[in-house]
């Protein structure tokens, strides 16, 4: 015989809305007795709640790393047409705090991925600090880009909705701006770098620079959200969703389509340079090893003789390929460069003693570019403007000494202060270093109308095999549309390429298997137009980041808008 009783319902049970009383089992065989276990029940339903408040969060971490894919070495640049638009909707409905925290999460996530590169320099330990402090520090943008935007995302009237999606792309410029110039500036990775192979859509650079390119990638991505929350309010009604993307569409098909009628029709050239590009591949490690500077320069030397030829106009060495500059380095070079009767344009420091000398710092060091003739003479010389933070100088090391031991590299580095071209054979080039080609404002300066071409010395040789050369690279084809002239990158360990003036990379330095990487040279024809040819330069070029000082005013006139709002 076996009798069930009935227990009373527990307040958990209840809280859960689940009928749970507690059995008693009794029989005349071996005693049975169980009950549901509703605290672990309870704890679970805690575990639910704490997911959904959370799964905001891991929404922006999976967004932040769609936008990181579309940029090199993942390219996949359709990801940062739809990114920007998923960013925003994890915080929809959220305002102030709770806003800016997605923001933040989401642009962590996104820098971290981006930055992983920095991981490759081969220094123990600080590699990873500087790694997550510079992410921790880029993430701050996105966090006021969602916090000023987000709330009652893509509601009201139509006109309502379309304003919103140009200002949340204006705020997008203008935070692109200030980064490209706060604290010496960072603009890696503008928005509009990650759409550098879309040829004809990034022509619209030549006008408004790689801003405008980055506000149509924004403003298309908002507006695709708006329709899906169209979508939402009107599930029966067929194409409700049209109106909020038909403007940013059109828009787009005309600057595509005027981007390929630049391209067919832009000019022939009428002239060429014949360039050899000497990629010597010397890791970074031996870059530190000053034992050995002698092997190293030996090898450079063997490398070029075996690159020239009697037909070669210009020769270049990359950033960080010679040593140093001793008596017979120099006695080496000009020799080479008599024997083969070649220009040529390297990388070494130059010191040059100051004014009011110390016992401590009696010279100013410069990273310098230098022209020497075919004659073995000296012919020019540029002194690199924009140094790498933490790498070529470290700021307020004077009035906080305490910093230098924040990075393993000494710095000590003087940033030049004049632009200076370099002139040969009728030619005029505007030489860059390093990490110089991502600024767009700075390359601006440094090409006026009757420059042919742009030259960029690097050492990526950092950074190992990893996306920072290739990220490095596709800035530099925004660079080549935005002031309408050629750019040639001659890089220690890769990407070692030439760009044309409508930001096509026309060839590509490959070693024997196929590598970017490896050690080796290229002997390219560089197709050039006098600046007679060229008409006008571009448009940009003339009048500078008008269109991003725009977007910085947009962004003043809504932020006050918001603080009145908050106030009133």
């Amino acid at each position: 015989m076996m009798m069930v009783t009935l227990g009373n319902v527990s307040l958990t049970a209840q809280r859960l809305g689940i009928c749970a009383p507690e059995f008693k089992v009794e029989s005349d065989a071996p005693r049975l007795a169980f009950r549901l276990d509703f605290a672990k029940l309870a704890r679970l339903q805690k575990l639910l709640e704490q997911f959904r408040r959370c799964r905001r969060y891991l929404f922006a971490v999976l967004a932040g790393l769609a936008l990181a894919a579309a940029f090199p070495k993942f390219d996949l640049a359709g990801a940062a047409w739809v990114a920007p638009g998923l960013i925003l909707a994890c915080a929809y409905n959220c305002t102030g705090g709770k806003a800016w925290r997605i923001g933040y999460v989401a642009g962590l996530a996104h820098w971290l991925a981006l930055l992983s590169w920095l991981l490759h320099i081969p220094v123990k330990g600080f590699p990873i600090l500087g790694w997550i402090a510079l992410a921790a520090f880029m993430a701050i943008y996105p966090a006021f880009w969602v916090w000023l935007l987000a709330g009652k995302i893509g509601q009201g009237s139509w006109l309502r909705r379309c304003f919103w999606s140009l200002g949340g792309a204006a705020v997008w410029v203008a935070l692109e701006m200030i980064r490209a110039r706060l604290l010496s500036g960072f603009p890696w990775n503008n928005l509009g770098v990650s759409q550098w192979q879309m040829t004809p859509l990034i022509q619209i650079a030549s006008v408004t620079g790689v801003y405008g390119v980055s506000f149509l990638v924004v403003w298309v991505s908002l507006s695709l959200y708006s329709s899906v929350q169209a979508l939402l309010r009107n599930p029966t009604t067929r194409y409700v969703w049209m109106s909020e993307v038909a403007l940013p569409v059109i828009v787009l098909m005309v600057i595509f389509n005027l981007g390929l009628a630049r391209i067919r029709n832009a000019p022939p050239a009428d002239s060429s340079l014949r360039v050899t590009f000497v990629q010597p591949a010397v890791p970074q490690t031996m870059i530190w090893d000053t034992s050995e500077n002698t092997n190293r320069f030996n090898q450079l030397l063997t490398l070029t003789e075996t690159a020239l030829t009697n037909e070669t106009d210009l020769l270049l060495w990359p950033e960080a390929a010679l040593p140093e500059l001793t008596d017979a380095n120099y006695a080496a070079i000009t020799n080479l460069i008599q024997q083969h009767g070649v220009w040529m344009i390297f990388n070494t420091d130059d010191f040059i003693e100051k004014s009011n000398p110390t016992t401590d710092a009696r010279y100013d060091v410069f990273n310098a570019a230098y022209l020497f003739n075919p004659e073995g003479q000296w012919s020019g010389v540029y002194h690199k403007r924009q140094l790498v933070i933490f790498g070529e100088y470290i700021p307020l090391v004077d009035v906080l000494p305490f910093v230098k031991w924040f990075t393993p590299i000494t710095g000590g580095y003087t940033s030049g202060g004049r632009i200076n071209h370099f002139a040969f054979k009728g030619f005029k080039v505007a030489p860059l270093i390093c990490f110089e080609d991502t600024f767009a404002h700075h390359v601006r300066d440094h090409v006026d109308a009757d420059t042919d071409l742009i030259v960029n010395l690097t050492n990526d040789g950092w950074f190992g095999q990893s996306a920072a050369q290739w990220q490095h690279l596709a800035s530099a084809a925004l660079r080549a549309v935005e002031n309408g002239v050629p750019l040639l990158r001659c890089c220690n360990n890769g990407v070692t390429c030439w760009f044309d003036a409508n930001g096509v990379m026309r060839e590509i330095f490959r070693d024997a298997n196929g590598s970017e990487y490896g050690a080796g040279f290229a002997n390219w024809e560089i197709p050039l137009n006098s600046a007679q040819a060229r008409g006008p330069a571009t448009f940009y070029n003339r009048n500078g980041d008008w269109f991003g000082w725009s977007c910085v005013g947009v962004t003043a006139v809504l932020l006050l808008w918001r603080f009145k709002r908050k106030r009133s």
